[in-house]
């Protein structure tokens, strides 16, 4: 028997542990490069999914990074319009307030004027009404004193009237 080498084989024992690795060799040899080739294809298929891995894990989450920019960007952009819409509402509101103060504050202003020269014109009226109340009444009570007068004046035979009492004195 001859190794590959061209040698005959050497026993165990005449060599020592040598000889061990090479009947091992010779045994195993061939399944041990076998199984090498295969664990160093195996390794290099693993280091390639892995990169391949890490390479799409990579691109997920940049992917995932983008879009999350991109809502992040989008709700702010929300958050900023919806902000300013509700300051110019505010505004827009206070504004109005404002105005309707001012007309407020207009209209109670022609009010008061209207209600004084309202409360003048009915004092006015009052005091007309009072004046000719008190007109009348002097008038009246001349009137009064006049016929009670005449009424005096006839009861005591003191009265002459032209053409209706000449014939009655005697």
């Amino acid at each position: 028997m001859t190794t590959k080498s061209g040698q005959p084989p050497v026993l165990a024992g005449e060599d020592g542990g040598g000889n061990i690795e090479k009947v091992r060799d010779i045994l195993f040899g061939s399944q041990m490069r076998d199984t090498d080739r295969r664990f160093s294809r195996l390794e290099e298929r693993l280091a390639q999914d892995t990169a391949e891995m890490k390479e799409e894990v990579r691109k997920r989450l940049s992917a995932l990074e983008q879009f999350v920019k991109q809502e992040a960007e989008s709700l702010a952009e929300r958050i900023k319009t919806e902000h300013d819409d509700r300051t110019d509402a505010t505004k827009e509101l206070s504004r109005e307030a404002r105005e309707s103060a001012k007309a407020f504050e207009k209209k109670t202003g022609v009010l008061d004027d209207q209600i004084s020269r309202t409360q003048r014109e009915l004092r006015q009226q009052i005091l007309e009404l009072h004046q000719r109340l008190t007109d009348d009444l002097r008038q009246n009570r001349a009137t009064i004193a006049a016929l009670l007068t005449e009424m005096a004046m006839r009861l005591n035979n003191e009265l002459i009237l032209p053409g209706v009492d000449n014939g009655r004195r005697g």
